[in-house]
């Protein structure tokens, strides 16, 4: 092939190279156009990426040398095959076969160009390459550019040397090439800093900040340099450059070189950003002390925190006056980052970490002071040394123990409490055993030794995620998450004893004669002391839960824990006893309460016993309650590690390393309480008075009447008391008693959150009047909040009115920067844009130049008042006009610049005299008030009409220049002479001075004849000119701008936040610098040109969808890019190229992709750059008016350059593209378009970086292994460029949750103090980021107790509301929960936590204790939350912030609403388990526990309790109806004066309408918009029927909380976040729903109909309505809003079509690989799936729960007239006869269809026949005979469907036992029947309603109300209907 040899011989042959191109293996695609290069990012196998930058030069090089790039490509192969010689790794054979291929085609088509052979032509080309590009390259070019060329020439060079024989290389070249070598490790590509780059020094290096901590960096002169370990190839000492600590670190301790280089460039930027926070840029010189004392205490807080607590010695050795300090800082700085930067997945345990540091700062400090071996007398040396030693011999041994105990939890579906997750591994290192792993670690100790058998190394687990093998489990560490409710009592005893307590107090009070009043008396305050009794028992039960819930940790917990749990148990067992016997032995005393104390006080020694037990017993509440109140006591008791007080702290609260002293400052503290006083004083006397009181008199009488007979047979007749009514009629009011304080939160923290937003100054401005009427105030609103002061500023701020211009200019920036933001997203047009910007500079006007839009008609109005002026003085015309401060700047605005633009176009000194004589003569008029004598003013409107015509034709673009000059000429003469001859009263004196002075000069030009057009170029005269053309013309509808909705809600946000209260800015310089960090995965990151054109079954596309949701932005976003107007003009391909190109710009922006947020991310670098610019310039640069946006021109300057790297010093933005290595190779179309459009960013955003995991096949030990790197990635020119690599211990996505985990992998390439966690489905404005570095501030803000927060809350804006009304129901309900909700939440009850994205974290706080999150699997499903529970736990402080906003996309159709909603209720479900819920509940004091629990797992619980309440109601009226006690006892005129079921069931209904969620809603609305707003908004809510939404979401919480506590499967669901517009078919919302909404439903509606039937308790129906009316209401939306909110819901064809697919799908059998959407047995059996792995407690559970669906037989059978009133037992037992004959009968019917339906189809027929003719046999005796009745087939219907549900519920429990006997099949074929009989009656009323098409019309408009608001033709679209088809076809 080449000139060299051997290398056909090499090759493949061609025979089989020519089979092997066909094949195609493990996505590498070898389909590649042969014309184009290789696409060395797809084709080349894992196996060969070294061979990739070869590939990658060949292609660079083709079209400049066909040549060369094939000798490149040529030597790709060559190399490729020496690495892999037998082709052995996956996909290599392949890959090598098409090179081949292409190499024999390109060695015919390719000759040399520059030489006659292939030697000379290479070497030839190097010549030139270096001659052109390096030998000056690093004077002219930036080092991202060197580094390229750099390594192009490295590779020409390898590449010369495979060609040219070695003595043929010129000599020459080799010198170069080793100059080449040299210098390329100075041209590397790097991230943020060139640290090594020679020549021209970037910005960014010439900062003096970087320079110091550089230098400090570099001091490595006086260390001793490390002794490596020896290797085969190298000798013991060799020599290696240490460059700095870092690289002496590597040396000594083995890390990878890539986490070096990424650590060192972190720890120079903490060091220079820290530095330079309370600097001055002056005189800067080193680092200070101070700068890495504060860096080195953050870092290392939580170590010294765990070596106190674990009572050992720190092993950070510095002395305090060393002078080697500073050096010795850096180094144990250095050493924990290159750990933490190294861990892996162990970041998420920092206790493990702490262990590591420990050991590694002992061997540090063992190297620094030379220490030698005790024994040997040998040098010290550290444990692991070599290359990848730390990851080889640290990492993966931990990493191993991870990966077996994910193993164990068989993909999440395992009880937690049979596997080791993050957390328990974590907590072993919170003990001193941990010592015992030793260091080096012994891989024998019990933490890695692990009782499963050990799998083959090659085995990918996550494939088999069943494949657990038998042995002994490892204990769980401290704490057991067991699948049980009783952990919502074990968390949150106190709530239940005092709601308990108070309940029996409130029912002992009650129920004695003299009711409230009555606790004064001795006897019900003795009866009221019982209540201490309860509480033994409750503190019983907390004992023995604490025993019987932990037991499975028992084995790793302290001797001293399991001796507390015993001893607790004890003691509580002790009071059970003691307690009853004291109250039942205590004397009574009759004299009186009062009596009672006295005696208590003068005569203690006779007290009753039980008084001195009470006292004893309550002294842990009381000593409690005493540090309640002393907080600071309690705070330093709880963390103090001296062992006197842990001691004394160790019965009420055991040692934990973690959420000890959780205690506010006493300001806080008394805010919660009162806050917690008020509300619990209103609920229990509403609970009192309303729920409680009346209900008693009812039940005494109930417990006194006797009971005759009862219909049914009663098991207990002699029963006293009738308890079950008394149970029957107090359960409701009992569960709506413990559930109705989440409603009363729901109305305390809704007023308290009203106020303190009031207070905060939330929409002040929320209308464009409001905005208007205070725009004067905004100018100084900004310089106070956005614009740093200075001492200088301060000093002369009275003085210098140069110093309010100065910041009016910098406002003007800021705001013309974000109106023209908001140009560019096309939210205002042209004409608006030119109404809201305001000029640059003010210098040439006296006045301040307001925008346009506020001076709307101020012109024509104000002439039309000159013109009817009646008066004479000169004063009346100037106050009228001065009385309007817009109008008055508008007139002299309008005035001076049009003398300013007049003076400009003359070009005549003559007729420039003329005009300066005309305004010396209206200046003096003015001056002297003879204006009106010496001025026409009812000829001004002429004189602006004139001048409207000259100003439209200066900003007119000229064809012919000689006639567009003449024009002007003749529009300027005429001005002129409407000025001197109709205006001016004398004006023609002047004009005839002006003549006769040049008819003395013999002048024969006409005056005002020569004009100058050059201004015309001068942008800021046409600003000028544009500017004075909109002040004179624009009129009143101008006040509307900008008619956009969204630009309106961005302004008066904007402007509204300038006036609320946020920390100073600081200079960008001395600002905390950040990092952004968005987790992406699969989703959309560009829509293609195929998605938008893409029609739906509707022939609705994506993007005409957008089109009509979005007109006004689709026109400006035409106007903006000047699309053609006509098909015929775009003929040229480029431009469709371009255009596409930029509407799938455009339409991206509108959906949830992650264009528009890494666009929204970016804009905090635009506005830092913005700002350190105005921080920087000088008053010419600021006047000037620099424009953020001009690139070319900052480019070009030094100030633009600082800027730049100023903003590169700060602000870091990285994307965690998971997957984006796989992407790149894949062979699947949207995979490959998700990778190009993300490299599409890179190019776009050079400051963007992305890391994912690299998967690579390497060979280790001669076989291929998967070896895993965590590798960021930017920009290049046309490809990203690697910049770090950084090798794994293994995948780390499958140890736990993939969120966090993408999360973690990327984390340590991230930069700054803080960091802020982006979602994928959010977005960023440019005004928004102007506020950053006021909010970065907070975390510096001076607070009590010196807490500096942790996290930093932000609120949202949710962009989804206008899709539709779910959308809007939607956004309305999280925008309240982002507001007023988390605003409650941070204050006054200080239990905010982290809620998902935006909030920004501290980040050296939260990378030293386990993450921005938690990962374990499936427990930390919301891996948000744990991360604020974890910085809460961990002494952290959360803060909210509402000045400052993000965007946020939400779901917006129903199934996707719920799939959300469903993932939610799983998080919460999983957090109920969790030790986090356990540790807060039990260590906050009691009213923040009050508020923790009822804004977490409270609220879930609450819903459920809400659904329970209904049930329990309705079972306890069927057991009264059924058994007759409802004829008998509630018939009693005096029970039915009660009131109390109506008002729990009103409660009840409260909760269940959704008002809870309504009632935020309705303050914030009305809080930012006006309570007008709110209440129409309210109101149209409730007609788009919000409460069914409401209603239904709540039977969506209700399921999965219930079903995740009791069986697990909580998981991730996806919900998409497309446009949903589609209609749902009925097999999808059947699928969904089934068992969360129908058969709960379906079951509901039962009772309520045996409610009725049965029912005569109330005399008339209204009564009878009024008490179900609500449970009807729940009923119908559960069961029928999937259909109400579903597009096209009613309309008949869908309707048919959807009968069809139901049919088919409920027909089609199941099995392995076939999906559940295909087929209802492979949905079936999925839904069964939580069975499959519940523990035995989950199925006794399943199977008492479906037990109740046998009342419905047992009751009903009684009331059919065939039994006759009979009420033995044998009624029922025959009941269970034709049950069983029926369930034969359809037994036989379905074995007979198997077995004889094909071959026997007589035999089949037959059979049916006659089991028809016996069925009608029977059924003609039972009529005749035993006086059945139509009535009885009915009711039978009602007794046996409930009795079969509850059998093949029970069967489907016990599904092995099942298929054991054989009974499996009959299980589902039973279960198919009722699929179709609960379907049939489902879709029956959607058949019904869809037979009228004006339902169909009505569900359109009730569904897109708000997409019909904004003028969107919504029936159009869903019914297909396209103007732009229809006009095709014509």
């Amino acid at each position: 092939m080449a000139s060299t040899s051997g290398t056909k011989s090499d090759g493949l042959p061609k025979s089989l190279s020519r089979k092997m191109t066909r094949m195609r293996t493990g996505g590498a695609a070898l389909d590649a156009p042969e014309d184009e290069g290789i696409d060395s990012e797809k084709l080349v196998p894992s196996s060969l990426a070294e061979i990739i930058p070869i590939l990658r030069v060949a292609n660079e090089i083709e079209p400049e040398n066909p040549r060369v790039a094939y000798l490149c490509r040529f030597h790709a192969f060559e190399k490729a095959h020496k690495m892999d010689p037998m082709s052995s790794g996956r996909g290599v054979r392949q890959f090598k076969t098409y090179l081949l291929h292409r190499l024999e085609k390109e060695e015919k088509e390719t000759k040399p160009q520059l030489a006659g052979n292939d030697p000379r032509e290479i070497q030839k080309f190097y010549q030139m390459f270096y001659e052109a590009k390096v030998r000056d390259g690093q004077y002219k070019r930036k080092p991202e550019e060197m580094a390229k060329i750099y390594q192009i020439a490295s590779v020409l060079y390898d590449v010369v040397r495979a060609v040219v024989p070695s003595e043929k290389v010129d000599a020459q070249i080799n010198k170069w090439a080793r100059e080449v070598e040299t210098k390329k490790e100075q041209y590397v590509h790097y991230n943020i800093l060139p640290l090594y780059a020679t020549g021209a020094k970037p910005a960014i290096m010439e900062l003096p900040e970087i320079k110091a901590a550089l230098d400090a960096l570099r001091m490595v002169d006086n260390l001793p340099k490390p002794r490596a370990q020896s290797t085969p190839n190298e000798p013991d000492d060799r020599d290696i450059a240490i460059h700095d600590l870092l690289d002496w670190l590597w040396l000594a301790f083995g890390f990878q070189k890539g986490n070096v280089a990424n650590q060192r460039e972190h720890l120079i930027l903490l060091l220079a950003n820290a530095d330079i926070k309370n600097k001055q840029q002056e005189d800067y010189g080193q680092l200070e002390n101070d700068t890495i004392e504060n860096l080195m205490g953050k870092i290392l807080k939580n170590y010294r925190s765990w070596c106190n607590y674990l009572h050992c010695e720190q092993n950070v050795n510095i002395a305090y006056n060393a002078a080697d300090r500073q050096q010795l800082q850096l180094l144990y700085i250095g050493l924990y980052l290159l750990i933490w930067g190294e861990a892996s997945n162990i970041r998420f345990m920092p206790e493990c970490i702490c262990y590591i540091f420990h050991n590694m700062a002992r061997d540090l400090d063992g190297i620094l002071h030379s220490n030698v071996y005790s024994v040997s007398g040998g040098t010290f040396r550290p444990a692991h040394q070599g290359e990848e030693a730390f990851l080889r011999e640290v990492v993966t041994p931990i990493y191993q123990v991870l990966r077996k105990e994910a193993k164990r939890n068989q993909a999440g579906t395992l009880s937690h409490s049979k596997w080791r997750n993050y957390d328990d591994l974590n907590e072993y290192f919170w003990s001193d055993k941990c010592f015992k792993l030793g260091w080096p670690m012994d891989l024998k100790a019990d933490f890695f030794v692990h009782s499963d058998e050990i799998q083959p190394r090659n085995e990918v687990f996550i494939h088999q995620p069943n494949n657990v093998t038998s042995g002994k489990r490892k204990p769980k560490t401290n704490f057991v998450e067991v699948r049980t409710f009783w952990h919502l009592y074990r968390s949150f005893d106190r709530l239940w004893v005092f709601f308990i307590l108070a309940l029996q107090a409130m029912v002992i009070v009650a129920w004695s004669a003299g009711g409230s009043l009555s606790l004064i008396d001795e006897d019900v305050f003795r009866n009221v002391l019982s209540i201490f009794i309860t509480y033994s028992l409750l503190n019983f039960l907390q004992a023995m839960l604490d025993i019987i819930l932990s037991c499975r940790a028992w084995g790793s917990l302290k001797k001293t824990q399991i001796v507390r749990y015993l001893m607790k148990f004890a003691v509580a067992a002790v009071w059970v006893v003691v307690l009853p016997i004291g109250y039942s032995s205590s004397v009574q005393n009759p004299t009186g309460l009062i009596k009672f104390f006295s005696d208590w006080t003068n005569n203690w020694q006779s007290q009753p016993f039980y008084n001195f037990a009470i006292v004893i017993f309550m002294m842990p509440n009381i000593l409690a309650a005493i540090l309640f109140i002393l907080p600071p006591l309690r705070r330093s008791m709880e963390r103090s590690n001296f062992r006197i007080i842990v001691f004394i702290m160790w019965w009420a609260q055991p040692k934990l390393y973690v959420g000890r002293g959780l205690h506010e400052d006493l300001f806080s503290l008394l805010k919660y309480t009162l806050f917690w006083i008020l509300l619990l004083i209103s609920k229990l006397a509403f609970s009192y008075y309303v729920e409680i009181l009346p209900l008693i008199e009812p039940t005494k009488l109930i417990m006194e009447l006797k009971v005759g007979s009862y219909v049914w047979h009663e098991f207990f007749p002699k029963l006293r008391y009738n308890i079950g009514v008394i149970i029957s009629i107090w359960a409701p009011i009992v569960l709506v008693y413990f559930m109705d304080a989440q409603i009363w939160y729901a109305i305390f923290s809704t007023i308290f959150g009203g106020i303190n937003g009031a207070f905060s100054h939330l929409g002040e401005i929320r209308t464009l009047g409001m905005l208007r009427s205070r725009f004067d105030a905004v100018p100084r609103a900004f310089t106070k909040r956005l614009v740093p002061s200075s001492n200088e500023d301060v000093r002369t701020n009275h003085l210098d009115e140069s110093l309010e211009r100065r910041n009016i200019a910098k406002f003007s920036q800021l705001w013309n920067e974000f109106v023209n933001c908001m140009r560019m997203e096309d939210l205002i047009n042209n004409r608006e844009r030119d109404l809201l910007l305001v000029p640059y500079s003010s210098s040439d006007v006296s006045v301040v130049q307001w925008p346009p839009f506020l001076l709307a008609s101020k012109i024509p109005i104000a002439l039309d008042m000159a013109k009817d002026f009646k008066g004479k003085s000169d004063i009346d015309l100037f106050r009228k006009i001065k009385n309007d401060d817009y109008m008055h700047s508008a007139v002299i605005e309008c005035y001076e610049t049009l003398k300013d633009i007049m003076f400009g176009i003359l070009d005549d000194n003559d007729d420039k005299k003329v005009l300066k004589h005309i305004c010396y003569e209206l200046d003096s008029s003015i001056q002297q008030n003879r204006f009106l004598n010496e001025f026409r003013i009812n000829e001004l409107p002429n004189l602006s009409s004139k001048l409207e015509r000259l100003l439209n034709l200066l900003k007119a673009d000229a064809e012919d220049v000689e006639s567009y000059k003449t024009q002007i000429i003749n529009v300027l003469q005429d001005i002129m002479e409407i000025i001197t001859e109709d205006v001016m009263v004398n004006g023609h004196k002047i004009m005839e001075r002006a003549h006769a002075k040049t008819e003395d000069n013999d002048s024969k030009e006409q005056k005002f004849g020569k004009i100058n057009l050059d201004l015309m170029r001068n942008r800021s005269w046409m600003e000028k000119v544009v500017r004075l053309h909109l002040l004179l013309t624009v009129k009143e509808s101008a006040i509307n701008v900008p008619m956009n909705l969204e630009a309106r809600r961005r302004i008066t946000f904007f402007t509204n936040s300038l006036f609320m209260k946020m920390p100073s800015a600081p200079k960008v310089r001395n600002m905390l610098s950040f990092s952004v960090l968005t987790p992406y995965y699969k989703e959309d990151v560009l829509y293609s040109e195929e998605e938008l054109q893409k029609e739906n079954e509707d022939g609705i596309s994506i993007l005409f969808y957008l089109q009509k949701i979005y007109p006004d932005e689709w026109s400006n976003f035409q106007e903006r890019v000047k699309f053609p107007k006509t098909v015929d003009a775009a003929k040229d391909e480029t431009e469709l190229i371009r255009q596409m190109e930029l509407t799938r710009h455009w339409a991206s922006y509108r959906g949830q992709t992650l264009s528009r947020t890494v666009r929204g991310m970016m804009y905090y670098r635009q506005a830092l750059e913005l700002q350190c610019f105005l921080d920087m310039a000088g008053d010419r640069d600021i006047f000037g008016g620099f424009r953020a946006v001009d690139l070319n021109y900052r480019e070009q300057t030094a100030l633009a350059a600082n800027s730049q790297a100023v903003a590169d010093m700060k602000f870091t933005y990285v994307v965690s593209c998971q997957i984006y290595g796989q992407q790149k190779k894949s062979n699947d179309p949207r995979d490959r378009s998700c990778y190009q459009n993300i490299l599409n960013l890179m190019l776009q955003y050079p400051s963007l970086r992305v890391a994912y995991i690299d998967e690579r096949e390497e060979t280790v030990n001669g076989k291929p292994e998967k070896v895993y790197y965590s590798v960021l990635l930017k920009g290049g020119d046309k490809l990203d460029e690697e910049i770090y690599r950084i090798k794994l211990p293994g995948l780390p996505t499958v140890i736990g949750e993939g969120k966090p985990e993408n999360q973690n992998h990327a984390i340590i390439f991230t930069r700054g103090e803080a960091l802020q966690t982006i979602d994928m489905n959010q977005d960023n404005y440019l005004e928004e980021a102007f506020k950053m570095r006021n909010v970065l501030q907070e975390f510096q803000k001076d607070r009590p107790r010196q807490r500096k927060p942790t996290i930093l809350g932000l609120r949202e804006h949710i962009f989804t509301g206008s899709v539709s009304s779910l959308a809007w129901f939607m956004s309305n309900q999280e925008t309240s929960f982002v507001t007023i909700g988390q605003r409650t939440l941070a204050n006054p009850l200080r239990v905010r936590f982290h809620y998902g994205h935006p909030d920004i974290f501290d980040r050296i706080f939260h990378l030293t204790r386990g993450g921005i999150s938690k990962a374990s699997k499936t427990i930390n499903l919301s891996e948000d939350i744990f991360s604020g529970f974890n910085s809460t736990l961990r002494g952290g402080y959360v803060t909210h912030h509402e000045y400052i906003q993000v965007g946020k996309g939400r779901d917006v159709g129903m199934n996707q609403i719920s799939l959300f909603e469903a993932k939610v209720a799983n998080g919460n479900g999983e957090q109920t388990l969790s030790r986090d819920v356990y540790r807060l509940g039990r260590r906050f004091d009691f009213y923040r526990m009050l508020s923790f629990y009822f804004t977490t797992v409270g609220f879930y619980f609450s819903s459920m309790v809400t659904v329970i309440i209904v049930y329990v109601f309705l079972y306890g009226r069927l057991y009264l109806v059924l058994s007759g006690l409802e004829r008998s006892i509630l018939m009693d005129p005096t029970v039915l004066q009660s009131k109390s079921l109506e008002t729990a069931l009103a409660t009840q209904s409260v909760y269940q309408l959704g008002l809870l969620l309504v009632l935020p809603m309705v303050m914030e609305i009305g809080l930012e918009r006006g309570f007008r707003t709110a209440l129409g908004d309210f109101i149209i809510m409730q007609l788009q029927l919000a409460s069914v939404f409401f209603t239904f979401q709540l039977g969506t919480k209700a399921h999965y909380f219930g079903r995740t506590i009791l069986h697990g499967g909580a998981k991730y669901r996806p919900t998409g976040r497309g446009f949903v517009v589609f209609h749902a078919k009925f097999a999808d919302n059947y699928r969904l729903y089934s068992r969360s909404h129908f058969v709960k439903g379906l079951e509901l509606l039962m009772l309520l109909i045996v409610y009725e039937v049965y029912g005569e308790s109330y005399r008339s129906m209204s009564i009878y309505w009024f008490i179900t009316s609500s449970m009807w209401f729940l009923v119908a939306s559960w069961l029928f809003a999937p259909f109400v909110f579903n597009p096209s819901g009613f309309e008949w064809q869908k309707t048919v079509d959807d009968w069809t697919d139901w049919k088919r799908w409920m027909g089609n059998r199941g099995g392995i690989g076939i999906h559940q959407d295909r087929s209802w047995e492979s949905w079936w059996e999925f839904e069964l799936e939580h069975l499959k792995h519940t523990d035995i407690r989950g199925r006794v559970l399943e199977i008492i729960l479906a037990c109740r669906f046998f009342i419905y037989q047992y009751g009903i059978v009684y009331h059919l007239n065939i039994a006759h009133h009979i009420q033995s037992i044998l009624v029922y037992g025959l009941s269970w006869l034709v049950m069983a004959t029926v369930l034969l009968f359809l037994k036989m019917v379905s074995m007979g269809r198997r077995k004889f339906g094909t071959d026997f189809q007589l035999m089949f027929r037959i059979l049916k026949f006659l089991l028809f003719l016996g069925f009608l046999s029977v059924m003609t005796v039972l009529f005749v005979v035993c006086n059945l009745t139509i009535g009885d087939l009915f009711a039978g219907l009602l007794c046996f469907m409930p009795t079969g549900w509850a059998l093949l519920l029970i069967g489907q429990a016990c599904r092995s036992m099942m298929k054991g006997i054989g009974l499996w099949d009959t299980i589902k074929e039973l279960a198919r029947g009722y699929e179709y009989v609960m379907g049939m009656i489902i879709f029956m009323p959607i058949v019904i309603l869809s037979w009228f098409p004006f339902v169909s019309e009505f569900q359109t408009r009730l569904l897109f109300n708000q997409a019909f608001s904004r003028g969107l033709q919504i029936s159009m679209i869903l019914a297909g209907r396209k103007e732009r088809a229809a006009s095709s076809h014509s």
